[in-house]
């Protein structure tokens, strides 16, 4: 008998490698969600890298994977740096673009990838604004009769700095979350990860105000479990979370690049500066790496090398 011969090999995916890469972007963003179980916010990030990096190499004519190579990935990096992007934006960026092309190989869409090639750019410790104490006491303070819903607004200020949560897990915050007689709130972080942190006196009577006097009337009709909610009811958003924030540092003199994120890294700071272990910050931050919390003993280290500078004879 005559040897069989080997039915002929053809490529995966032909026709979806010659297309458009962003027609692969939404089941990419589903396999982030439904496979790696990415956040929300993470895909949001992811979305808006990729769609960047198709709109800039459209302008080139470049429709096909196929001829995404490395020089068009340097390009691409370079024009990010010309844009005088961060490198930790450059870095995410590049990151989001490799994840992509690993997608597009697990499905069989491309073989192989010069993506990985590239590394990322040189990230350079960049150390976390911080307000003072004296600066956090202002600004939660500054909500006054003035204002629309001066005591929300308090309160909202009041629960980020004395917990240390991010915006979106202060506005996702429920009422059931809250213990003011154990005087803690449950808070769910990324990877939908739970965790308790503590509430101090100040935050709590800025909530009793709050939820006293304001929030029933904001409410009204509506049926919602949210803390934090707007003029009609609803749930806080994330970014309303950041104008409130924005507006009140604005009104004291701090500089625009002032967030909900300088709240959480004051609350670091300041709780080392009284003598936090890093172990316990690192729980009450929610960060699954030691490594992102250490970055808070570079602050501390440098506040108190500027004290001794300033305060020793030989300084």
């Amino acid at each position: 008998m005559p040897p069989r011969r080997k039915p002929r090999s053809r490529p995966r995916f032909r026709i979806a490698a010659r297309a458009d890469p962003s027609v692969h972007l939404q089941p990419f963003l589903h396999y982030l969600d439904a496979e790696c179980g990415m956040s929300r916010n993470t895909l949001t990030a992811y979305r808006a890298d990729l769609v960047r990096f198709f709109d800039w190499n459209k302008s080139f004519g470049q429709a096909s994977i196929r001829r995404i190579d490395l020089k068009t990935l340097t390009d691409y990096l370079a024009h990010l740096n010309e844009r005088e992007l961060a490198s930790t934006t450059i870095a995410r960026n590049l990151a989001s673009i490799k994840m992509f092309f690993r997608y597009l190989i697990l499905e069989g869409v491309l073989a192989e990838s010069t993506v990985e090639l590239l590394s990322s750019p040189k990230l350079w410790q960049h150390l976390p604004k911080v307000l003072s104490p004296e600066l956090v006491n202002r600004l939660l303070s500054t909500p006054d009769g003035s204002d629309r819903y001066p005591l929300r607004d308090r309160a909202l200020l009041a629960v980020m700095y004395a917990t240390g949560c991010r915006a979106s897990e202060v506005a996702s915050l429920e009422l059931r979350d809250i213990n003011p007689h154990d005087r803690y709130c449950r808070c769910t972080g990324k990877g939908n990860k739970e965790r308790i942190v503590s509430l101090n006196a100040v935050a709590l009577k800025a909530l009793d105000d709050y939820l006293q006097h304001e929030r029933t009337a904001m409410v009204g009709p509506r049926d919602t479990d949210r803390l934090f909610v707007t003029r009609s009811g609803r749930a806080l958003s994330r970014i309303t979370v950041w104008k409130i924030v924005k507006r009140y540092a604005a009104r004291i003199g701090c500089s625009r690049d002032v967030s909900p994120h300088t709240l959480r890294h004051s609350f670091a700071t300041h709780m080392l500066a009284g003598g936090a272990e890093i172990r316990a910050l690192q729980e009450l931050l929610g960060h699954a790496s030691i490594r992102t919390t250490q970055v808070y003993t570079h602050v501390e280290h440098s506040r108190l090398k500027a004290i001794h500078e300033r305060c020793h004879p030989r300084g």
